[in-house]
């Protein structure tokens, strides 16, 4: 495992419940499925947001479906994570070990460790959910929408064939 991957797992073992890394503690059928409906959870609320005119919020509902479904794949192999650096760190040490057919160009669709210096023009989900959050924009209207839905569904989709193979 990687240096990074080490620290992760130091602050995973610091407190007990309120550890602020990755935590070795089995896998558990439970987390791996109520990830899987959180992420589900979460692409409905997307859409609700969307219908009721609060579309800036369906970018965080977007990127918390994806992080939920990458949070089963940990649960899956025994993890559990409450840093998103630490998350996307193992999964692409993952996906760098070929325990995972998720690409690391996927994986950047939804974290991008690079930041760009651009973020109002990045179409990373994660910048996406930065900008609706922090910005005083409190749409997400036409294509800008319906690209953050198809690329939210076609990666969910792909996590979660992951998770149930």
């Amino acid at each position: 495992m990687s240096i990074k991957i080490d620290r992760c797992l130091v602050e995973g073992n610091i407190g007990k419940e309120r550890h602020k890394g990755l935590k070795k503690v089995g896998v558990s059928e439970e987390k791996i499925k109520g990830h899987l409906n959180k992420a589900l959870h979460n692409f409905k609320a997307m859409m609700l947001f969307k219908k009721e005119g609060f579309s800036d919020w369906s970018a965080s509902a977007a990127f918390y479906c994806l992080y939920h479904a990458l949070l089963a794949i940990l649960a899956k192999k025994g993890y559990e994570s409450r840093n998103q650096n630490c998350t996307f760190i193992m999964i692409e040490e993952m996906i760098n070990n070929k325990e995972l057919d998720i690409t690391i160009a996927e994986l950047k669709e939804i974290f991008d460790k690079d930041v760009t210096s651009d973020i109002e023009h990045s179409n990373k989900l994660l910048d996406i959910r930065e900008n609706m959050q922090y910005s005083i924009k409190t749409s997400l209207e036409g294509e800008e929408f319906l690209s953050l839905k198809e690329r939210t569904k076609n990666l969910f989709d792909k996590i979660r064939r992951e998770v149930e193979r």
